[in-house]
């Protein structure tokens, strides 16, 4: 009889995210890998997935039935390994393992970044900590991706068996390795309305209020009238699309802005970017920063826990405050050639999934 290991997630996009190149990775070992998550799409190296309704909402009365759910699952299949990602996944996975762990399953929860951080809401203390504290006893390795999480883990998280730090997830290069010659570079620029000569920023983030791109906008506008050809590309949709279109119009910025949706071609538009702007308030890690490292785009983003992960000031970007005054001044020094950047896609090579895959693959075996 083959092992088993069960990966969950709130939803299925997060698995097809971030995850199948670690469903492979048991497949090739023998495995026979299971999913459970909410969405019914298909997953690649997955041998059985049920479809679970979890709510994002950890109070939501669905999730009972959610856990019943998987506690069937769990105890009916005799799992070597379950991983949990995502917080409410990551809550009722651990219970819903408690009396598998008695039988020898090793449970791995991965925190793709804790809801309570310095600065974090007082709500986000109230619900979330406690929670995570109380689950940590029923985790046998707790996996951290940026260090302020690993450090508080270390220091509160007692009863958990083992805690370790990874370098994010894993950025997947599959898209990015297709060089892009400068006529196919121009073809895009064109597409876009974007000159030749023209200065590209972009950021690739969905529209809503943590990722904070009234903050880019409000740069751009201050930047316009110093260097009339710059042209922010926001790639990404959201519920903030039609209040930064309103924004946007409401300052003239037509030429300037230009809110892209969401795109398939990334590699593209990256290949055109000549600086890349991240605003996030809170980030756990911040993937697209390393896409963006990968294609050798320097970075200027703000001062939160993720970002500090893979930003090196003055190597491969700048770290700044939530102000625009900030993001302005090192945008203009980076224009004017006033900074040296030589760093910049090597700096992305600790956090490509190769390299977190033989991390991960010693983490496993250890426990």
């Amino acid at each position: 009889m083959s092992k088993k290991v069960l990966f969950v997630a709130t939803i299925t996009r997060t698995i097809k995210a971030f995850l199948i190149p670690y469903l492979k990775m048991f497949k090739e070992q023998g495995y026979e890998v299971h999913v459970a998550s909410n969405g019914d799409e298909e997953i690649e190296y997955c041998d059985k997935h049920y479809n679970i309704l979890f709510a994002r909402n950890p109070l939501k009365a669905g999730n009972i039935k959610a856990y019943k759910k998987l506690r069937k699952i769990i105890n009916d299949n005799d799992y070597e390994i379950i991983h949990c990602h995502t917080p409410v996944a990551g809550v009722l996975t651990r219970l819903a393992a408690r009396k598998a762990r008695k039988k020898g399953s090793k449970v791995f929860y991965t925190a793709h970044g804790f809801h309570f951080y310095k600065g974090a809401p007082k709500l986000n203390w109230i619900i979330y900590y406690p929670i995570e504290k109380i689950c940590s006893r029923w985790t046998d390795c707790l996996i951290t991706i940026n260090t302020e999480d690993y450090e508080r883990a270390k220091r509160k998280f007692k009863k958990c068996k083992r805690i370790e730090y990874v370098h994010g997830v894993g950025m997947n290069t599959g898209r990015f390795e297709k060089e892009l010659v400068n006529e196919e570079k121009l073809k895009i620029r064109e597409s876009l309305g974007i000159k030749k000569n023209d200065i590209v920023f972009s950021y690739i983030a969905e529209l809503n209020k943590n990722k904070n791109q009234i903050l880019l906008i409000n740069t751009i506008k201050k930047l316009k009238n110093e260097k009339e050809n710059v042209k922010l590309l926001l790639i990404g949709d959201g519920v903030l699309y039609q209040y930064y279109k309103e924004i946007i119009e409401k300052n003239n910025l037509q030429e300037y802005v230009k809110l892209l949706g969401k795109r398939r071609d990334v590699n593209g538009l990256l290949s055109i970017t000549d600086i890349y702007l991240a605003s996030s308030i809170r980030e756990g890690f911040g993937i697209n920063i390393v896409e963006a490292l990968y294609c050798n785009v320097p970075v200027i983003a703000t001062n939160n826990r993720g970002h500090k992960e893979i930003i090196e000031n003055g190597v491969n970007g700048f770290l700044v405050s939530f102000k625009a005054n900030e993001f302005f001044d090192k945008i203009i020094k980076m224009i004017n050639n006033e900074t040296k950047l030589e760093y910049v896609k090597e700096s992305s090579n600790k956090f490509l999934i190769g390299s977190i895959i033989n991390v991960m693959k010693k983490i496993y075996e250890n426990n």
